[in-house]
């Protein structure tokens, strides 16, 4: 074993992140095998998806460990440290446990190459440290969220209990393909033979998963035919709504996490549940209203209230979609400052021409991240939309900035790629 300390590892696995995103399941299968396959030893919940991935398998591990089940869960991208995506219960991997993985992993690695293998990514080898750990600490289930795309993901080494797909929209389209048939049938490579599945997926896309469930024998749960919700009311604080499960009726179920999207995510995370019920999983109904009240950070987050300042990842058109009418929903009749930086990659002429319009202000900034270098385009194209528009390439002078064009009662949006929404909740938090 190599002895590392954290900083050491993290930059180990950046290194190899340099070589960019590789998909294919060769080089982690040939990994885990060096180290035992501990990937073979985990009870999985597989969560894929376009969005919504996060916030199902949070509120999906939540119920389980409310049900009295040690519950791991692995989640990316992180906000703030790379702890996050490692949890069990709740609290975050140490840093000297993430160290002593990485050591451990790191002479594997090294006779790879040795070896004439080529050699995993960083998301691979990360990946390949998430089963260890949760191996080693013998967790009961693992809430396991897939990276990009499904089928040649490096979490699609699972067998897993349960296969999830919340939704499929346009996303990543250099890896995935250009239609919404092609990406649908990117996401269902998770789907595994036998294997239950439940999807929130819609038409084009829900018409793949039903092909592919029906040729590999996977029984089908659709949220929104299956299982249903009703919306009860909202405010700035939270909503309440109704859950109609396939066994339980969930009558006004209250929860922290604004936006009625969170409302099908629950509905979602209740049918995975369900489902897991009928392979003889205790759960309570206590424990599902008690698991759902999860918290997760960055996804349409209040940080103040004077002016009322929120935060959100919606990094793609349809996040965008949902933030604007969850802005609408919960805030209505506050005048909008709209702080935005996206990565040159992503759908951002769609995602400003969505939510500019509703923005009496805009501040384009730029994410901290190599992919930005384009990033005052935005401005070109907020600017088609509303005529204040400002470019501010520090965080830190575009939170000042936003901040200073804002009155009491106005609301302050910032949103864009976790990069920036990263850098702003922690200057916020200070």
């Amino acid at each position: 074993m190599f002895l590392v300390n954290y900083e050491e590892a993290l930059s180990y696995l950046s290194d190899r992140s340099s070589s960019g995103i590789r998909l294919g399941l060769g080089r982690i299968k040939e990994l885990l095998r060096r180290l035992g396959n501990p990937h073979l030893d985990l009870k999985a919940i597989h969560i894929g998806g376009t969005n919504g991935k996060g916030s199902t398998a949070v509120m999906l591990a939540g119920i389980l460990q409310k049900a009295g089940y040690r519950t791991g869960a692995f989640t990316s991208p992180h906000l703030h440290s790379f702890t996050e995506r490692y949890r069990i219960d709740g609290a975050c991997i140490s840093r000297e446990r993430i160290a002593e993985l990485t050591g451990e992993m790191r002479p594997h690695l090294e006779a790879m190459a040795a070896d004439g293998f080529e050699r995993p990514t960083g998301f691979e080898a990360g990946t390949a440290l998430a089963f260890l750990y949760f191996s080693r600490e013998k967790v009961d289930y693992l809430v396991l969220e897939v990276g990009l795309g499904g089928r040649c993901d490096a979490t699609n080494v699972v067998r897993p209990l349960l296969s999830v797909i919340t939704n499929v929209s346009v996303d990543h389209q250099e890896y995935l393909g250009n239609s919404i048939r092609e990406i649908a049938g990117e996401k269902a490579g998770i789907i595994k033979r036998g294997v239950p599945t439940v999807t929130a997926a819609a038409g084009e896309a829900l018409e793949v998963i039903e092909d592919t469930c029906r040729k590999r024998n996977s029984p089908l749960t659709v949220v929104g035919r299956d299982v249903r919700w009703e919306h009860v009311s909202l405010s700035e604080e939270g909503q309440c709504f109704t859950i109609c499960g396939l066994k339980r009726k969930y009558e006004d179920i209250g929860i922290s996490l604004l936006g009625r999207h969170q409302q099908v995510n629950a509905a979602t995370a209740v049918a995975a549940v369900e489902v897991l019920m009928d392979l003889g999983v205790d759960i309570s109904a206590g424990a599902v209203r008690a698991g759902l009240a999860a918290r997760w950070p960055g996804r349409l987050e209040v940080m103040r209230r004077k002016p009322l300042v929120i935060i959100d990842g919606a990094h793609n058109y349809e996040g965008a979609r949902s933030l604007r009418r969850a802005l609408a929903d919960h805030f209505p009749g506050r005048e909008m400052v709209l702080v935005i930086g996206m990565l040159d990659d992503k759908e951002r002429f769609k995602v400003v021409a969505e939510l500019a319009p509703a923005a009496r202000a805009v501040v384009v900034t730029r994410p901290d991240s190599p992919r930005a270098a384009k990033w005052q385009q935005l401005a070109v194209a907020a600017r088609r939309h509303v005529r204040e528009v400002y470019l501010e390439e520090l965080i830190e002078e575009a939170v000042e900035k936003a901040l200073s064009l804002a009155g009491p009662e106005d609301l302050v949006c910032f949103t864009g790629s976790f990069y920036l929404i990263a850098g702003v909740r922690k200057l916020l938090a200070q």
